[in-house]
């Protein structure tokens, strides 16, 4: 809780118009893109610069107040609902592109940037930031770092953490620390820079980043292979990745999730099928030429019934949108849409995808499937209603039978969503108990008073969707 003394010293840190109690206010930012879980913050604070974040973190840490740093709060873990309470740390202030550096191939910008508009701006100069996660267009990079999103260009480009080169934060004593630079090599200490990309606001908060940058490539060219068999398109994944040929996109979709695509979108995608590919590859032109070509003739070989190439970028495009409005077309089929990521390697996805849908019906739910097949991230999505409480019984079970499954088959329980507090329950299965308690001496170390984003990552109980109220 919030008192008088501890709001009054807060303002005095970031201005009366930079921090907000109200009830209407607070409840804005009582939840994120999860479903089912919201909580009130204590206090929502916009500082305007590193020091300011520095000061207000210094007081939480003195008074045991909860920090939740938040950028567009569209992760799907719960990460930045603030599950204790505390003060929400928005950073409307801090979306600024600070430079991009052509002779080093970096751009430093602040955590309050969105995705689109750093993609837009680097490729602007000819560069090219490749990770591409769904909510780009409203995502902010600061949510993506501590996420480690990644994406539909993921198979060839890594996810965020393969371009993060540095990091300001702050600590939760309130130091400020660098880590990395605009450096090609650099073995000096501890890699503190990874350590904190991917740890969901529970480390520390991130204040500036430094990314690196790649030449944009010179073409791109978009196909669609049609199958009527999982099993025949998940080898077509297999046998592309086995021809030494790493394509920039593999995504999969199944038939449930193609209708409902095309009754969204209406571009004309099949919804005939049991499954389709869409495939893309991009560079210099000749190797693009050449790779769609053995691409196309390897999914003929495995029972592809028709492959096609877009003959246009804006045909191209189409595709891409489709894709990309996957979770947006499932939300409109129940009041609540739950999509989960579990991981395998892509040889095993034909017997995930089979064993998703056998759990499906096995618990009489609805539950579609899409994703990056080329890196074996699978999106198994249950349309649902949280008011039908027998229902997301059977919802939960479901999943945690499929998380099982993902781990059985040597993957895990999350590929690009982050831990937070829907997968926490589960990170044991993955990690075991040792390396639970290595995570928890790390988080100790850095946050003895346990403010940043506490509640998150490392579970409480074995419950899972669960409301949470204050």
């Amino acid at each position: 809780m919030i008192t008088k003394e501890i709001a009054q010293k807060l303002t005095a840190v970031v201005g009366n118009e930079n921090y907000q109690d109200s009830k209407a206010g607070r409840l804005v930012y009582s939840y994120d893109a999860t479903p089912n879980f919201q909580s009130l913050p204590d206090a929502i604070i916009s500082p305007r610069n590193t020091k300011e974040i520095a000061e207000v973190v210094k007081i939480c840490n003195e008074y045991g107040v909860p920090i939740v740093p938040r950028g567009s709060g569209t992760n799907l873990c719960g990460g930045t609902c603030p599950t204790e309470g505390g003060i929400v740390l928005l950073f409307k202030h801090l979306n600024k592109i600070l430079e991009i550096d052509e002779e080093n191939l970096t751009v430093t910008l602040q955590p309050g940037v969105i995705t689109f508009d750093l993609i837009q701006a680097v490729e602007a100069k000819g560069l090219f930031y490749p990770p591409d996660p769904g909510s780009m267009k409203i995502s902010t990079m600061g949510g993506n770092i501590n996420e480690n999103s990644g994406g539909l260009r993921g198979l060839k480009y890594g996810v965020t953490r393969d371009y993060v080169m540095a990091l300001e934060i702050v600590l939760a004593n309130g130091d400020i620390i660098r880590t990395g630079g605009k450096l090609a090599k650099d073995v000096a200490g501890y890699d503190f820079t990874r350590l904190f990309v991917g740890s969901e606001g529970t480390l520390g908060i991130i204040t500036e980043a430094t990314l690196k940058l790649i030449p944009i490539p010179e073409t791109k060219k978009t196909m669609l292979a049609l199958y009527q068999s999982l099993e025949a398109a998940a080898k077509s994944v297999s046998k592309i990745i086995a021809s030494k040929i790493i394509p920039a996109t593999l995504e999969f979709i199944d038939q449930p999730t193609l209708e409902v695509i095309e009754a969204y979108a209406q571009i004309g995608l099949p919804t005939d099928v049991k499954a389709v590919l869409l495939i893309e590859q991009d560079g210099p032109p000749e190797i693009v030429e050449r790779d769609m070509l053995k691409m196309e003739e390897i999914c003929k070989q495995e029972q592809a019934v028709s492959v096609q190439v877009a003959k246009s970028e804006e045909e191209a495009e189409a595709l891409r949108t489709a894709r990309r409005t996957a979770l947006s077309a499932l939300a409109r089929l129940s009041p609540t849409t739950i999509l989960e990521d579990a991981t395998v390697p892509r040889s095993e996805i034909s017997k995930m995808v089979n064993a998703i849908n056998d759990i499906a019906e096995k618990y009489n739910l609805k539950i579609c499937t899409f994703g990056h097949a080329g890196d074996g991230n699978l999106h198994p999505t249950c349309p649902t209603d949280a008011r039908n409480h027998e229902e997301m019984e059977r919802v939960e079970q479901a999943f945690a039978e499929i998380f099982e499954k993902a781990i059985e088959l040597g993957g895990t329980i999350t590929g690009e969503h982050g831990v937070g507090v829907m997968k926490a329950p589960y990170l044991e299965w993955k990690l075991g108990r040792e390396g639970i308690a290595a995570m928890k001496a790390v988080k100790t170390a850095l946050d003895p008073n346990n403010v940043m984003n506490p509640g998150k990552v490392f579970a409480k109980d074995s419950r899972k969707r669960v409301v949470v109220s204050k």
